[in-house]
């Protein structure tokens, strides 16, 4: 889809380009303003759409999600009175108190997490309207410190690429634990950098961060490589078999088990990675700080606290056994909702940018779209 926009737009400005060329002089003033109005027009609405993907992708798909892999939903005791209301109080053989038979009821609260809307409104509530960007700031940190490592040390499409992104995030796990910590607790007057964990206390999460990252290049590039061979075999038929049209149909079911293998990549590799991740991070949150969401740091008592000479961590074992099945369902179900947001802002966006196109070129936009499709398909 995006290969079609490119050339749709690539097109749609030549044939402006060429339409334009063709009006006289006298026109040329109004013709500048038109292509420098359509310019302007479809840059904003390209700016547009990726800050709305980039929110949605770090409200929903990183603030959200951590607080769903660490909430802990809570129960509420109720007592429940089994003896009939009418019944009388004294027995009358021994005009003694007749004893009161009562049941405990345990009820599950439905947790903070189970709906977008719900966990967005909880944490503007807590933070206030910026708050379902809280850390952002220490994101950005991160994020430019990583593509900074990842620059120096390795260039674009180097072999040695994905190794070179394992040892800087394992190198920057302290700032990935504080980002944590930012995220799920009440907002706090320190400092992001005055939140940053000891060495001693990173050292707990070398090994998870170290799985995850491993984890995360696996689930990129495994099905990455395939897919580059699966689209050199779609443009060029030719190549690889007499047939064109049979190689281009081989090609498209391999495309779509390649497909496959990154969907169950990310589910059964990176999301237990990330969780086991992010709920070891937790368990090592300070004690001057509440959790804006309910979570049980102590994992049923299987965290041992420092000062009694422990890790102050959960293992990573009971990390992700404490993740029980209702937990792992409502965030595939977040991350399933959080594609569906993404798939309906790109359609939204195509069309918008497609209206404009229209709109500027008249009726060279058909060539245009005409044009980009014969490209696709590799006419």
């Amino acid at each position: 889809m995006s290969d079609i926009a490119h050339h749709l737009l690539r097109r749609g400005f030549d044939a402006t380009q060429q339409h334009y060329n063709n009006v006289g002089d006298q026109d040329e003033d109004q013709i500048k303003q038109i292509a420098t109005f359509g310019m302007v027009l479809i840059w904003v609405t390209a700016i547009l759409y990726f800050a709305m993907m980039s929110a949605i992708s770090y409200t929903y798909g990183e603030v959200i999600a951590t607080l769903t892999m660490i909430e802990t939903p809570t129960a509420t005791a109720f007592k429940a009175d089994t003896n009939e209301v009418d019944a009388p109080l004294l027995d009358q053989k021994t005009d003694k108190m007749a004893p009161v038979e009562t049941d405990l009821f345990l009820v599950k609260q439905a947790p903070i997490t189970l709906k977008i809307r719900t966990a967005v409104k909880h944490i503007t509530s807590v933070g206030g309207r910026l708050a379902r960007f809280r850390g952002l700031g220490l994101a950005l940190i991160y994020h430019a410190v990583y593509g900074f490592i990842l620059n120096i040390f390795s260039h674009r499409g180097s072999v040695f690429r994905p190794f070179v992104a394992i040892v800087a995030t394992v190198v920057l796990c302290r700032l990935q634990m504080a980002w944590t910590h930012i995220v799920i607790s009440n907002p706090s007057e320190k400092r992001w950098y005055q939140r940053i964990p000891t060495i001693q206390q990173g050292k707990n999460v070398i090994v998870p961060t170290a799985i995850f990252a491993i984890a995360k290049q696996a689930a990129i590039y495994v099905p990455g490589t395939l897919f580059v061979s699966v689209m050199d075999t779609w443009q060029n038929p030719a190549a690889y078999g007499s047939n064109p049209e049979t190689v281009r149909k081989v090609a498209l079911i391999e495309m779509f088990f390649v497909g496959l293998l990154a969907i169950a990549t990310v589910i059964l590799v990176v999301i237990p990675a990330e969780v086991t991740l992010k709920r070891v991070q937790s368990s090592m949150l300070p004690e001057e700080h509440e959790t804006i969401v309910p979570f049980d740091r102590t994992f049923a008592g299987k965290v041992v606290p420092e000062v009694v000479g422990g890790s102050g961590a959960v293992s990573m074992l009971d990390a992700w056994k404490s993740f029980d099945k209702s937990a792992r369902v409502r965030l595939i179900k977040l991350y399933g909702k959080i594609f569906a947001i993404q798939v309906a802002t790109t359609i939204m966006f195509f069309m918008l940018v497609g209206a404009e196109l229209r709109m500027i070129m008249g009726h060279d936009f058909k060539k245009a779209v005409d044009a980009a499709q014969m490209h696709f398909k590799g006419q």
